[in-house]
This record gives structure tokens, C-alpha cells and sequence, in this order.
């Protein structure tokens, strides 16, 4: 993806632009959801080895006695090896699950490069070697004091490898689409101006929202609330307009039909 550049604001977000010249706002994954992700991934590592101690013990009675037999090239080697088992399983699940760890995807987080292309192994590998630095001196001391001071809170890891997590956002698409049945038959397509041009995104939502919330409206201010939008965003003369406020059903119809374009 190509034009990408960083919104400096208080909720900080990733702009990019996409080949398809299609424009997309992401945004950035603040210090919560990364430590509540970590703590995820960190208790399945834990669970990890606590498993692989008790498979090993089965096979070595004094375990603690094994390790300190090693000579210091051999204790030395299975910390190295500690290291790049969880090196590995950061990487790996990067990679292969779209940028996401366990923790990552349960959080709604993703890491993605700095133009908001997927993760590659060599970013998703070095972002993850420097690890070891950011964990500095303790509990990742390294990597918060980093990510306080960047807008787009990245720790030393995501500064060297050109990345930086964002979050997902999911939209409910079906409430841009109404049953057939229900514009059909509250709303008459003449009702709607032949000037009446299509509504921008924002009155779109904001005719949407409306409908998803009346019923819990009380029916005074369901119907109040609803001739306003009509007014406001229906382009109708007089007597169209009392076609549509004939009815709760009419009034409502309408306004769905009206956020869908439907003339």
C-alpha cells in the first residue's frame, strides 16, 4: 500500500491509501491492548514450559541437578535455545496467522508495516529479536518508556523494523440493508423528491443509528426524533412529507429507504 502517513492526534491512526485508490483509516493499538495481549501469549508460553518440565522430569529425576551438570557452554546454549523457542512462536504465529499472535487476534490487535502492507518474516523477525531489549531492565521498562514517547506507540522492536500494531474494527454490514419487505411496503417510491440526492456517509450513519435505537425510544420521542431526519434529510414537499409521518411504520421505512438511496 502506498501513501501512508501517521494522523498525530490524541487517538492516534494509520492513513493509507490503497492501489485501488481506496482510502483507509487504522487505527493504532495503544499500551493496553498490547501488555493485555502479551499477557495472553506470555501464559501460553508459560503453559508451554511448565508442560515441557513435566514431560522432561518424567524422564530426569533431578532436573534442577541435570542443568547445573551442563558445563557453561551447555548452560549457556539452552538459554540461547529458551530464547528462540519463544522467538520462534512470536514470529511464527506473525507470520503465518496475518500479523496476529493468539494474544493478538483475542485482543483485535495486528501487526502490520509502517504503510500498512501484512508483516513479512524479516519484520515480524527482527521486531521480535528485540525483545530481549525491550524487556529492559524488567517487564518491558524498555518498550513502555518507548512507546509513551511516539505518537504511533511503537516499542524499539517496531522502530527498527518499520512496523506497528493496529486495531480491528468490524462493521455490521447488514445494517445497510433492509428487508425487502419492509421498504416495500412502508415506504411509497414516490414519496421521495426527484431532486433528492444521495446522503453523505455521516447522515447515513446517523439516520441508521436512529433506526437501530427505536425500540427503546419512548413513542413521543420515536416519532419527534424521526420527523426531524425526515425534515432534514428527506427533500419532500408538504404533501409527500404527511404521506410519511401518517405512520410510525411509513416514517421509518422511509428513513431506511432514504439512507439506502432508494428513489
Amino acid at each position: 500500500m502506498l501513501g501512508a502517513r501517521m494522523a498525530f492526534s490524541p487517538s492516534p491512526s494509520l492513513d493509507v491509501a490503497t492501489p485501488e485508490r481506496v482510502a483507509l483509516r487504522l487505527p493504532v493499538a495503544g499500551i493496553g491492548y498490547r501488555c493485555l495481549a502479551w499477557l495472553i501469549d506470555a501464559a501460553i508460553l508459560f503453559f508451554f514450559w511448565v508442560i515441557a518440565y513435566f514431560v522432561f522430569s518424567l524422564l530426569v529425576s533431578d532436573v534442577l541437578g541435570a542443568f547445573r551438570a551442563l558445563s557453561g557452554l551447555g548452560q549457556t546454549l539452552l538459554a540461547v535455545g529458551v530464547f528462540a523457542t519463544q522467538w520462534l512462536y512470536w514470529t511464527a504465529a506473525e507470520v503465518l496467522l496475518g500479523g496476529q499472535t493468539p494474544g493478538k487476534r483475542l485482543t483485535g490487535i495486528r501487526v502490520v508495516r509502517s504503510d500498512g502492507s501484512p508483516v513479512g518474516v524479516y519484520e515480524s523477525a527482527v521486531r521480535n529479536l528485540l525483545r530481549a531489549v525491550d524487556f529492559l531492565p524488567l517487564f518491558y521498562a524498555t518498550g513502555c518508556i518507548t512507546m509513551l514517547f511516539t505518537p504511533q506507540h511503537r516499542r524499539l522492536g517496531d522502530l527498527l523494523a518499520g512496523t506497528l500494531l493496529v486495531r480491528e474494527e468490524r462493521f455490521d454490514l447488514d445494517r445497510y440493508t433492509a428487508p425487502a419487505a419492509t421498504t416495500s411496503a412502508a415506504v411509497p417510491r414516490e414519496a421521495v423528491a426527484p431532486g433528492a440526492g444521495a446522503l453523505a456517509p455521516h447522515e447515513v450513519d446517523l439516520i441508521l443509528d436512529f433506526l437501530e435505537r427505536t425500540p427503546w425510544l419512548e413513542p413521543e420521542a420515536r416519532l419527534r426524533l424521526g420527523a426531524r431526519l425526515v425534515e432534514r434529510f428527506g427533500g419532500l414537499d408538504e404533501a409527500g412529507r404527511a404521506q410519511v409521518l401518517a405512520s410510525p411504520q411509513a416514517l421509518e421505512g422511509f428513513l431506511r429507504a432514504r439512507a439506502q438511496a432508494v428513489s
